[in-house]
């Protein structure tokens, strides 16, 4: 078999790649040629050679069981000389917050319109490949208010741009007269904390929250584009009972392994996010791929950070204060604090 992967260089696309070629299938990552995904890709190709013998082949060169085609979402270059061959189609590349906020318009062109595009590519082929559409927890909106776990029936209503793009881009693969197969996600961060993200404020920390690890996300895309029981389906993935916490013990756990310590309760935002538990015992029973837990995480992490946590934790102070200068809540709280503190009271 052999699989297009778009966003194959990525935080879940990667380990689909993985998974396919322990499963013996071919794999084409289409990806865009920035300095960044070729960097990624030269050190994809060691690693993979390392590890398996398997070569990747950079720039169009003669393979044996991957290859990377470059091209654009966003004006669909390369988008029918990538699926050209291919029996299946992964489709992870997307824009994510918090880009997709505050660049709508640039993202709905990569985002939908390139949904679109790479769609027309798989139709125009000839081969009507096997399409599995990488969706989210987003498309529920705030369902904070709701008895969980959030099941696939569930009323749709997202509250942010992103959300509203997966919906849109859901509603044309259901149409796209190829066999298809839509998983929704939960929350899948990167293991390699090379910068914090500001959206991390975003999340009240009363918020119902699953994780699930980046490579068994990946393990249940290689299997879904695979099994012809998971077509025309619409599934769950995310880590499962063992992996639902609220968002207070997620961030109370990953700062403690940075070294920084929890953050004060102000720092975090008031507005419910797109998160929440779901049912994926019909994914799971599927794919079995929920193996491992946010501790599982955690300590991958706190490996992959090494000795810079040393670091952190001797310039714990000045690191809280960086975090908390990204922090739009618990810079409004300073500013009342002052305000309080300096203003007139009448005697």
């Amino acid at each position: 078999m052999k699989v297009l992967v778009t966003g194959g260089l990525g935080n879940i696309g990667s380990a689909v790649v993985r998974t396919l070629l322990e499963d013996g299938a071919e794999v084409r990552i289409f990806e865009q040629a920035t300095k960044v995904n070729l960097r990624k890709a030269a050190d994809a190709a060691a690693r993979v050679a390392r590890a398996a013998g398997h070569l990747i082949g950079i720039g169009g060169g003669v393979v044996r069981r991957a290859e990377v085609a470059w091209g654009d979402l966003g004006d669909g270059s390369g988008l029918a000389e990538a699926v050209e061959g291919c029996d299946g189609v992964v489709h992870m590349a997307y824009i994510i917050p918090p880009v997709s906020e505050r660049r709508v318009a640039w993202a709905r062109n990569i985002n939908v319109e390139g949904t679109r595009r790479l769609l027309d590519a798989c139709r125009a082929g000839g081969r009507n490949p096997r399409f599995v559409f990488a969706s989210s927890i987003s498309v529920y909106g705030n369902s904070q208010g709701k008895q969980p776990p959030r099941r696939v029936g569930d009323e749709l209503g997202p509250i942010d741009a992103y959300g509203k793009m997966k919906v849109e881009c859901e509603g044309m693969v259901r149409e796209s007269g190829l066999p298809w197969t839509i998983l929704r996600v939960a929350a899948a961060p990167t293991i390699d904390w090379q910068r914090i993200d500001p959206i991390m404020f975003e999340i009240p920390l009363t918020d119902r929250i699953e994780f699930v690890h980046p490579e068994d996300a990946g393990f249940a895309f290689a299997k879904a584009v695979q099994a012809p029981e998971a077509a025309g389906r619409i599934l769950q993935i995310g880590g499962g009972p063992r992996c639902r916490m609220h968002q207070y013990e997620f961030m109370r756990k990953s700062l403690t392994m940075l070294g920084v310590g929890m953050l004060p309760r102000e720092a975090f935002g008031p507005k419910n996010y797109h998160t929440d538990w779901m049912d994926t015992d019909e994914s799971e029973a599927l794919f079995h791929y929920q193996r491992k837990t946010f501790d599982d995480f955690l300590r991958e992490q706190r490996a992959r950070y090494g000795w810079r946590r040393p670091l952190t934790v001797v310039g714990r102070p000045i690191a809280r204060l960086l975090l908390l200068s990204r922090s739009p809540y618990y810079r409004a709280h300073v500013r009342a604090l002052r305000h309080r503190k300096t203003r007139v009271t009448p005697t």
